[in-house]
């Protein structure tokens, strides 16, 4: 039932008039609109709910991106958590669909975009944590850090020592120095591989033509927990083991600081147009990255690094480039470079160095 009003929710701007139905491998044939209009369905609603009881959505319609869209899938667990689903439906009716679509609840410290988004894909339980509160002693369950980078020593001194161990950091870039100083070497992280425009609107994931399957991962105590969480608000996400989810990790850490570099050399450039009009110097400085950073940690990427790194540029193409955040971005990268050069060796990253120099970031 909420299904057909979320539904209404989502198709409201859409004006449509065409009905359809989506079928569920799981449970065959299920009369659920792809688009009704707001009036029909609100009153479908209010008859049925003198006819029959309220029921919990299937977990198909729930975890599907298949079937319906992700607006939708947005629209219906967004709705769900709004009063008036509370005002439309009884207690037992809420109470019902909780249980067949359980979530940990969840401390999220930073009320921007990405904590705003992980928020709306919970339930009841969970605490949002502004900037300058402390994160609750209390509270048993992890605590999605999704501040800037450079407020993570305020998150730490926030949150009491006895919880350290339930932070999962959703940040970019090159993490480790600072978690390891931090005695937090083992800490749950997200790779999240997904873009929201703006606050309050529904995430896009970045699938791309060489992963359909999804790139965003999680690592660390807490990552099963990430992973449901993010399949309940319609997108994709894995579960990796460390070493997985450090290649992963360095990947884009390459991608951002190579497609934001080169960007940066041709003010106005997007990462599509990166990708489009100056593939050959992004993919020389990937090949430079990369070669760095797997001497640096003793691993091998996987083949096709490049190609990867340019779908995923395709697939967030109107992103704008700017080299930001420096001290976790290229900064990482540089760092080896003068690490090298105090040893009297060569440069490994010298291309890197030299457009750093050139944009006068160093």
């Amino acid at each position: 039932m909420l299904a057909y009003y979320a539904l209404a929710y989502d198709q409201k701007k859409k004006k449509k008039k065409n009905d359809g139905s989506c079928v569920s491998p799981a449970v065959g044939k299920s009369r659920v609109p792809k688009a009704l209009s707001v009036v029909k369905l609100v009153a479908l609603i209010n008859r049925r709910s003198l006819e029959e009881p309220r029921c919990a959505l299937p977990r198909w319609f729930l975890h599907s991106t298949d079937m319906v869209s992700t607006n939708v899938l947005f629209s219906v667990r967004t709705f769900y958590l709004s009063s008036s689903c509370r005002a439309r439906f009884p207690v037992g009716a809420c109470a019902s669909m909780a249980a067949a679509t359980s979530l940990t609840p969840a401390v999220i410290v930073g009320g921007g975009r990405v904590g705003r988004a992980l928020l709306s894909m919970g339930e009841s339980g969970d605490v949002l944590v502004g900037r300058g509160e402390t994160v609750p002693a209390e509270f048993a369950g992890p605590i999605f850090v999704c501040t800037r980078n450079d407020d993570l020593d305020a998150v730490l001194e926030s949150t009491p020592l006895s919880r350290w161990n339930d932070l999962v950091f959703f940040q970019n870039g090159m993490l480790d120095p600072w978690l390891e100083k931090k005695g937090l070497g083992g800490a749950s992280q997200v790779l999240a591989y997904f873009a929201i425009s703006k606050l309050g609107e529904p995430p896009v994931d970045g699938k791309t033509d060489t992963n359909p399957e999804g790139l965003t991962a999680a690592f660390g105590k807490w990552a099963s927990v990430v992973a449901s969480r993010l399949h309940h608000g319609g997108l994709s996400c894995k579960v990796l083991e460390k070493v997985a989810f450090q290649k992963q990790m360095l990947e884009k850490l390459i991608w951002i600081s190579a497609f934001m570099l080169v960007g940066a050399r041709h003010p106005g450039a997007t990462v599509g147009v990166v990708e489009k009009d100056y593939r050959s110097e992004v993919a020389s400085l990937i090949s430079e990255l990369a070669s760095a950073a797997a001497a640096e940690k003793g691993l091998t990427f996987d083949e096709g690094m490049e190609e990867r790194l340019c779908a995923y540029a395709r697939a967030v193409s109107q992103f704008p480039t700017a080299v930001k955040e420096f001290k976790w971005r290229n900064g990482w990268f540089y760092s080896l470079s003068e690490k090298a050069i105090a040893q009297g060796k060569t440069d490994p990253c010298p291309l890197h160095t030299a457009w750093l120099k050139e944009i006068n970031v160093i």
